[in-house]
């Protein structure tokens, strides 16, 4: 039996940002799925919501 260890998510910096995670970022995935298909952005509120939900897949909450 083979153990899985999942890349993501990953920890988030413990000081200050991370400087891969980027509107730059956003945009390219952004680029990816148009170029899939998917509808390109159209909005402010599209990147937004783009930006959280690779947020919330490449880093883990935080502990308190």
């Amino acid at each position: 039996m083979s153990t899985y260890n999942a890349a993501y998510p990953i920890r988030r910096p413990e000081h200050g940002t991370d400087d891969r995670f980027s509107v730059g970022l956003a945009l390219d995935v952004a680029a990816v799925l148009a170029r899939h298909g998917y509808p390109p952005l159209a909005t402010g509120t599209d990147l937004l919501r783009l930006q959280q939900a690779l947020f919330t897949l490449i880093y883990q909450e935080t502990t308190r």
